[in-house]
């Protein structure tokens, strides 16, 4: 397993902010994290039913970046 790229980021996120961007491949994370980490931010409900265990390590790491990074978000108004 490789280390995540800007494009992995996009693929699995979209729009990313250059500060995100740059945390998030400050973990040293790969592609698998960051999208294990996208889904339980998606759906952690689902997962906990299904007997996935917590995320940890790396994986939770990115759940704090992306979650700080939804609160740092601001709201969009409908145009």
């Amino acid at each position: 397993m490789s280390a995540l790229t800007g494009e992995d980021v996009r693929s699995i996120l979209g729009t990313v902010d250059n500060d995100l961007m740059a945390r998030i491949l400050a973990t040293g994370a790969t592609r698998e994290e960051l999208a294990e980490a996208y889904a339980w931010l998606s759906n952690n409900e689902a997962l906990m039913n299904s007997g996935q265990p917590l995320a940890s390590g790396r994986v939770a790491e990115l759940i704090d970046l992306l979650e700080e990074g939804e609160e740092d978000t601001p709201p969009s108004t409908p145009g």
